[in-house]
């Protein structure tokens, strides 16, 4: 019987620290200070893109 309750001690040990631990994480990245930019994306203007993707559409479309 000591096994299972000191099995699942650790259990709710691991729960407590990883509850604690996740928003700390997600502060730490939040203040780093250091931003990814995003390309800019092409002005729209009425076509499709011409990418790779949507030549292989096109050609798998293709009767």
């Amino acid at each position: 019987m000591t096994e299972k309750t000191e099995a699942s001690k650790s259990r709710r040990d691991f729960l407590k620290l990883a509850s604690t631990a996740a928003p700390a994480a997600v502060a730490a990245v939040a203040v780093s200070g250091t931003q990814a930019e995003a390309a800019e994306t092409p002005k729209a203007d009425g076509r499709m893109q011409d990418t790779a993707h949507t030549r292989a559409y096109l050609a798998s479309a293709r009767f």
